[in-house]
C-alpha cells in the first residue's frame, strides 16, 4: 500500500503523464468516500487547468446505479457485490470510460425509486468514480483504473456517523446493507486490491475535510 501523503502528487503525476486517468474510491459506509472525492476533484481542477486548460473533472457516483425494483431478486440479492447494476455501469459509463467516448447515463433515485434527469459526462483528464462496489472485478476490468482508493472507518464512528446522517435508515444499513457489503469485501479481497487503504478519521481530515461520506 502507498502512503496517503502520496495520493494527490501521484494523481497529479498521472495528469502529466497521460491524456486521461480514472480512479475508483470505494469502501465502508460513511467512511468518507464523497467528501474525499469531491476535495480530490477540487485540488486537480487547478492542475487540470494548468495542464489541460480544461474544466474539472466527471464525477461519478455508485449509488445511481443501484438495483432497481425488479432487479432486487433473492438470487441476485446473494451474489457478493450483487446490490449494484454492475452491468448497466459497465454498459453505460465503464466502456466508454475505457475508449475515452462521450457518455450519459440516468442515474436510479433510490428515493422514487425511478430514474432521474439524463447525466452527459464527456471525456475530461480526471474522472472519480466513488462508492461502495465500485471496485467490483467486472467494473474494475472494464474501467482499467488509473489508481483504487478504499476507506475504512471502525464500527463504533460508522453507527453513529449512520445514525444521524439517515436515522430512517439505520436499521437496514445495520441488518442488510453493512452485511452485504462485507460479503462482498471479503470475496474479492478488495483491500488488498487498492493502492491505498484510508482510515477516514485520519485521512480526510488531512485533506481538510471532516464531512461524513
Amino acid at each position: 500500500m502507498l502512503p496517503l501523503e502520496n495520493l494527490f502528487p501521484h494523481i497529479e503525476q498521472l495528469l502529466k503523464q497521460k491524456e486521461r486517468i480514472v480512479v475508483a474510491i470505494d469502501g465502508m459506509s460513511a467512511a468518507g468516500k464523497s467528501s474525499l472525492a469531491v476535495l480530490l476533484a477540487k485540488q486537480a481542477a487547478g492542475s487540470i487547468q494548468r495542464a489541460f486548460k480544461s474544466g474539472s473533472c466527471n464525477l461519478i457516483h455508485m449509488d445511481h446505479f443501484f438495483l432497481r425494483p425488479e432487479q432486487r431478486t433473492p438470487e441476485r440479492l446473494n451474489m457478493p457485490g450483487g446490490n449494484i447494476d454492475y452491468e448497466r455501469f459497465i454498459e453505460e459509463a465503464a466502456k466508454p470510460l475505457a475508449s475515452g467516448a462521450a457518455f450519459s447515463y440516468r442515474p436510479f433515485n433510490c428515493k422514487t425509486q425511478d430514474f432521474d434527469e439524463l447525466i452527459a459526462a464527456l471525456p475530461k483528464p480526471l474522472t472519480i468514480v466513488e462508492g461502495v462496489y465500485s471496485m467490483h472485478p467486472e467494473i474494475a476490468e472494464a474501467c482499467l483504473y488509473d489508481i483504487n482508493i478504499f476507506m475504512q472507518i471502525d464500527e463504533a464512528t460508522q453507527r453513529q456517523r449512520l445514525k444521524e446522517r439517515s436515522p430512517q435508515l439505520y436499521e437496514r444499513f445495520i441488518n442488510e446493507w453493512i452485511p452485504m457489503e462485507s460479503k462482498y469485501f471479503e470475496t474479492y479481497n478488495i483491500v488488498n486490491k487498492c493502492n491505498y487503504v484510508i482510515d477516514n478519521l485520519i485521512g480526510v481530515q488531512d485533506y481538510g475535510s471532516t464531512e461524513n461520506e
